[in-house]
């Protein structure tokens, strides 16, 4: 009865030596899977940031630069009349005329806003542009990390050995796509 009793006493020991190996082993598995996870959380919300934010900047910008824009494409358009080959007498003073009104409300936009504010409004565009592609940047370095972190965990023995007791696997590293390579487009001709 005696040996059974030590026999049982260090089976029980074995069994919570055991435990206490491999409790640490598949709670540090678990606890880097949850860290890839929100990582991933993170780039997506930076994504999200971009695809909402790159389209209203881009229509505030243009509404900035119509109101000059039509200014500075009137000045155009009455120059273009003025030199058209074969243009009469009457047809370049319409075009002097429609200089004239162009100009003026150039000087009106002027005084009113004396910076043109378009130029304004597309340094703002590219300062926001650029800020969200760092910190789109920033957070696919840091998933990058995480996942190394539980890639190297889930590879090296006997941490494999826990990372499988609890269902964790490795996980792809964020690779930017072959168009990643060219800067976003974008266009204020529409």
């Amino acid at each position: 009865m005696k040996n059974l009793l030590i026999g049982g006493a260090g089976l029980l020991g074995l069994a919570l030596l055991a435990a206490a190996i491999c409790i640490p082993g598949y709670n540090r598995a678990k606890v880097l899977n949850q860290d890839v996870q929100a990582q991933w959380g993170n780039v997506e919300v930076q994504l999200q940031r971009r695809f909402d934010l790159i389209p209203q900047l881009e229509a505030t910008v243009k509404g900035v630069a119509g109101q000059e824009q039509k200014v500075f494409l009137g000045i155009a358009e009455a120059r273009k009349a003025y030199f058209q080959p074969g243009a009469g007498v009457a047809e370049k003073a319409a075009a002097a005329n429609d200089m004239t009104s162009a100009l003026s409300r150039l000087l009106v936009l002027q005084e009113k806003y004396p910076e043109l504010k378009s130029n304004e409004a597309f340094m703002k565009l590219q300062d926001s542009v650029e800020g969200t592609e760092n910190r789109l940047g920033v957070e696919r370095g840091r998933y990058n990390q995480a996942v190394r972190e539980l890639n190297v965990y889930t590879q090296t023995f006997p941490n494999n050995l826990y990372a499988m007791l609890a269902g964790v696997k490795e996980v792809p590293y964020l690779k930017a796509p072959s168009e990643a390579s060219e800067a976003p487009k974008i266009d204020f001709s529409k």
